[in-house]
């Protein structure tokens, strides 16, 4: 499948809500919110906005706030630029070039952080630890996730990232002009409703013996309700302990019979080993071919939502489990 890019989708959006957010800002200060680390205190509003972990930065993009630094993409970067299409889209859109990028592939860059000198750093999609969020705090305010770490879905993260900028109302109307984006392209496919499916976290061709997957607590499986998706009855049973992900024995393997559909990171050669593997072979999506590869690209990242991969990448997506979910009706 060749992907699309639609700017032109994405664009009326984002730029109807860079000017609906300059008149939203009229908030009382010092602002309070309220996070999984406690409580954070805005004194004013930021005018030099950092964003840390993945994606937090797509939410003043979205609003028209160019940030004085985010981290660099490490996941679905193909040329390696450090930044996903659609982020560096946006920043041309708002003719502003790529400030720095921090280097978090061992950790959180808290010496790039601070040498941008921001008022705010938001970090509502994130995996901070407590030591990461004290570290960070006295460098400047802090906006962390709300309860659990990397379980922060699309709207909450444009909730509480918008609330540090001080951009509550406009925050507000880019989660309805998403939610109807995502409406609009799910109504093109009904086979979606009622299907279930799982998002199996890694697969070894050479190796089957163990399933891991992403409960019910993740983004990517909140985003399979979005979709009109249910996820199955063990998927859910995993989730009631706030893990965002489990592993099981491929001997458990008839713990997934009711997943008609499969999401998994890998190639050609995994579904053939998939087909070939006697326990995995059982699965009802992999006898019937409902199984959807994404790999480590732009599309990859359509499986864990954000504020502007949604227009960018949702019809792509979506046409893929569309047609997972043909084949297992």
């Amino acid at each position: 499948m060749s992907l699309s890019h639609p700017i032109s989708r994405a664009l009326p959006l984002v730029l109807a809500l860079a000017g609906a957010g300059q008149g939203a800002c009229a908030q009382d200060y010092p602002l309070t919110i309220q996070h999984a680390f406690g409580t954070t205190m805005i004194p004013a509003k930021p005018e030099r906005v950092a964003t840390v972990s993945w994606a937090n930065q797509e939410v003043p993009l979205a609003l028209g706030v160019v940030p004085v630094g985010f981290a660099r993409a490490n996941f679905g970067d193909v040329d390696g630029d450090g930044l996903l299409p659609w982020v560096d889209a946006r920043l041309k859109e708002l003719g502003a070039d790529a400030p720095p990028l921090f280097d978090e592939g061992d950790g959180i860059d808290f010496e790039g952080v601070a040498a941008v000198q921001p008022d705010v750093i938001l970090a509502a999609y994130s995996g901070l630890s407590q030591v990461d969020y004290d570290t960070l705090s006295q460098i400047a305010p802090v906006v962390a996730y709300p309860d659990q770490p990397w379980a922060t879905d699309w709207r909450e993260m444009i909730r509480l990232n918008s609330a540090g900028l001080g951009m509550v109302d406009a925050g507000e109307d880019l989660i309805v002009e998403l939610d109807r984006t995502i409406a609009q392209a799910t109504a093109n496919h009904p086979e979606l409703a009622g299907k279930t499916a799982m998002f199996v976290t890694h697969l070894d061709a050479r190796d089957l013996s163990t399933i891991s997957f992403y409960t019910a607590n993740d983004t990517r499986v909140r985003f399979f309700a979005d979709l009109g998706l249910a996820s199955p009855a063990s998927v859910q049973a995993a989730s009631s302990d706030g893990r965002f992900s489990a592993q099981v024995s491929a001997e458990r393997i008839d713990d997934f019979a009711d997943a008609d559909i499969v999401v998994t990171y890998g190639t050609a050669a995994l579904r053939d080993a998939m087909k070939g593997n006697p326990l995995a072979s059982r699965m009802a999506a992999v006898q019937s071919g409902s199984v959807v590869l994404l790999g480590d690209d732009a599309l990859g990242t359509a499986a864990n939502p954000t504020p502007l991969s949604i227009s960018w990448l949702l019809d792509d997506y979506v046409a893929l489990l569309a047609d997972a979910a043909r084949k297992a009706e």
